[in-house]
């Protein structure tokens, strides 16, 4: 009788700029036994995220880099197909860290359930997860957006940046979302119901953004970089705040950007204007905020001011693809692989 296996993809090789299908290798391994303490897991839902593209470099990072021949990185929505840890029971429904594979053993710390009778599983990686959380502390910790501001956020369609809008929204700001083509713009303003969304694949995107902003920007959340950036930057007010929370243009360049070189009129600004720019990695802020953002953004998703958007890709042999695609734009909405169905 054939012994059940784990297909699991492991990164072959580092990317040099975009990376391509040869960075990446499926593979079949033998079905791990189940941990004492632990739990047994079956994937049933990936999440690709951009920071998983700098894991696949050697650079220093704010985390270690996928090695060579390692299982890529990656959180998932799993059951629980075996349990030798009290509080967890066969079929269950929990977020792990289980990198890209079918089936993965867990004894590390407690896992977070997920109740499908309260929200759609896969929500748990994405408005209500990670990027959901992400939107939250960026924006109201660092971005602090008042009444009447202005607030713009980058990648206006994904994942972060759509909560980004809603959120400011709520706290009674004006929300200009930057999104790529004439369909991820109708959906900021119309399913989203932002102010404005601007076309940054435009010719006269740099215009069109001032035009949508008449009053400059109060809080800009940072998601892209690059060419959005360099059209941000002039229209800042005063004590302006910046979250940076990902800069997806720069991920797949080697060697020198094109174009101008913005760190001298970026630090003019920041000198001149007073700016605020703070990085931030989200689990800084998780022990003090969590609770808060999973009860301010399920109660908003349940009473409709709060809308999301999700790209889901059926098997996991088609992550590769999927996450290149993701890199480029080409996804609209979170973007998940589903592994297999519940």
């Amino acid at each position: 009788m054939a012994q059940p296996v784990v297909k699991q993809i492991v990164l072959a090789s580092r990317p040099k700029g975009l990376p391509a299908a040869a960075n990446f290798r499926l593979e079949e391994v033998p079905m791990p036994k189940l941990p004492g303490g632990g739990l047994l897991l079956r994937v049933l839902y990936l999440s690709l995220d951009p920071y998983m593209r700098g894991r696949m470099d050697e650079a220093k990072s704010y985390a270690k880099p996928v090695d060579v021949g390692d299982v890529m990185e990656g959180e998932s929505v799993c059951e629980v197909i075996a349990s030798d840890r009290a509080g967890y029971a066969v079929g269950d429904t929990v977020l792990a860290r289980t990198g890209w594979r079918t089936h993965a053993a867990w004894d590390g710390a407690a896992l977070r359930k997920l109740d499908p009778k309260q929200a759609p599983i896969t929500t748990g990686l994405g408005v209500l997860g990670m990027p959901g959380f992400t939107a939250y502390s960026g924006l109201y910790i660092i971005g602090k957006p008042k009444a009447g501001e202005t607030v713009a956020v980058a990648s206006a369609s994904g994942p972060v940046g759509s909560l980004v809008g809603q959120l400011a929204k709520m706290a009674g700001a004006r929300a200009v979302g930057i999104a790529g083509g004439p369909e991820k713009c109708r959906y900021v303003v119309e399913e989203l119901r932002f102010d404005a969304a601007i076309d940054h694949r435009a010719p006269d995107f740099a215009e069109k953004l001032a035009a949508a902003c008449p009053k400059g920007v109060d809080v800009y959340f940072e998601n892209v970089g690059g060419a959005v950036w360099q059209a941000v930057l002039p229209l800042l007010n005063t004590y302006a705040r910046v979250p940076v929370c990902g800069l997806i243009a720069q991920y797949n360049v080697s060697g020198q950007p094109a174009g101008p070189n913005l760190l001298p009129a970026t630090m003019r600004a920041v000198l001149t204007k007073s700016l605020t720019l703070r990085g931030f990695i989200n689990v800084e802020f998780a022990a003090e905020h969590y609770p808060a953002f999973l009860k301010t953004v399920s109660a908003s998703i349940a009473d409709g001011r709060i809308r999301y958007r999700e790209d889901i890709t059926d098997g996991l042999e088609n992550a590769p693809t999927a996450f290149i695609g993701m890199l480029e734009g080409r996804n609209f909405g979170k973007a998940l692989v589903r592994v297999a169905r519940p």
